[in-house]
């Protein structure tokens, strides 16, 4: 059999490549194998449980309050081990974490080639975001085999990684899990999503990038404030289970009328949230991606996006973390039914759904028994 190892560690990995793995996992010639660092804890399992994917292996190096030098060096060590021990054919790692990185690493000390979903994202800043922009690069040229969800993307591995062949576009598997989550009659358990009025505008909220820590989060706290109390809205704010950011987070907005923090709930909770939402502001890569596929229009809390397709296509706008700049976004969709509508219907420019099928179809053409 074709053996193949398949590393994550975070939520947004889990949920990127589990549709890789369930398409993976349907061909009898293949034993594909779940290597699961544990880089996030508990928000992972989450992922998992939705797709009820179980790890072969769980290294489960997270400990409280660590260093990006002990979780590469972890994931290093961990996934050596394991490579050197089983000899996988192929090993798959998705995005920009450093699991990706450290993974793809530990892949190429061992001389074992490496797929890289994912690939060809950039913001061309290298400390920003970080340290994703770093991990990308990194990871892609390492990588023997490039997924890359755009031309765009494609395009970028071929300039920067000379010599390139294998680089294919096939769009970004979220949308493929995305689509597989949302429901018509989707009835939330969380007390408090269950209770919101949707004949209301929902603004969905998420902010977890290191960047955006200190100064830049009090600023995206006081804009919602603002819009809490200037328009006829509800926000939810999913908070990262950073501590962290959730102190922040609780003493700016705690007791704000209209405004509702929530622990971030599983995937299919939030993907269903965030489907019956009006606008979502957000420091995430992979929610640039998801919220156009279900037309939410997206304000993008950085100063930098690696995702430059959606900017161009009109699906989100950048928009930083100064509040003047965030509240004055929001007013306009919220009162400018054209200026919605504009960015509502856009064509998402991330693909159809299909993106693990692709990517297995490369797969069989490249390693049958």
């Amino acid at each position: 059999m074709v053996k193949f190892a398949v590393v994550f560690g975070t939520r947004p990995e889990a949920i990127k490549m589990a549709p890789v793995v369930l398409a993976m996992r349907e061909n009898p010639k293949w034993e594909v194998r779940v290597i699961c660092t544990g880089q996030h804890r508990e928000m992972l399992d989450q992922a998992l449980e939705v797709f009820q994917i179980v790890p072969d292996y769980n290294l489960g190096i997270m400990t409280h309050g660590q260093t990006l030098e002990e979780i590469t060096t972890r994931v290093l060590q961990g996934v050596g081990e394991i490579l050197r021990s089983w000899r996988p054919d192929l090993v798959l790692v998705h995005g920009d974490t450093t699991t990706a990185f450290a993974a793809a690493l530990a892949a190429f000390y061992e001389r074992i080639p490496i797929a890289h979903v994912e690939a060809g994202l950039r913001t061309e800043e290298l400390g920003n975001p970080f340290p994703e922009e770093a991990n990308r690069r990194l990871t892609d040229v390492l990588a023997d085999i490039h997924f890359a969800p755009t031309e765009q993307a494609a395009e970028n591995v071929r300039r920067e990684v000379r010599g390139s062949k294998e680089v294919y576009i096939t769009g970004n598997t979220v949308i493929d899990a995305l689509l597989e989550v949302v429901q018509d009659d989707y009835a939330f358990r969380v007390p408090i999503l269950a209770g919101l009025d949707f004949s209301r505008p929902v603004i969905v909220v998420t902010v977890h990038r290191r960047e955006n820590w200190g100064t830049p989060l009090v600023g995206i706290c006081e804009a919602l404030r603002r819009i809490a109390a200037s328009h006829y809205c509800q926000i939810v704010v999913a908070m990262h289970r950073n501590p962290r950011l959730q102190a922040v987070l609780r003493a700016e907005l705690s007791g704000i009328e209209h405004i509702h923090l929530i622990e971030a709930p599983d995937y299919r909770e939030f993907a269903n949230l965030m489907r019956r939402s009006k606008l979502l502001l957000t420091d995430s890569g992979g929610l640039q991606e998801e919220a156009p596929a279900l037309h939410v229009p997206v304000l993008v809390l950085r100063e930098h996006t690696e995702r430059p397709e959606g900017v161009a296509a009109g699906t989100c706008r950048v928009v930083g973390t100064d509040p003047e700049r965030i509240y004055a976004s929001v007013a306009e969709l919220l009162t400018n039914t054209d200026v919605y509508m504009a960015m509502a219907q856009a064509p998402n420019p991330y693909g159809d759904g299909r993106a693990a099928r692709r990517i297995c179809g490369i797969l069989e053409q490249k390693y049958t028994v």
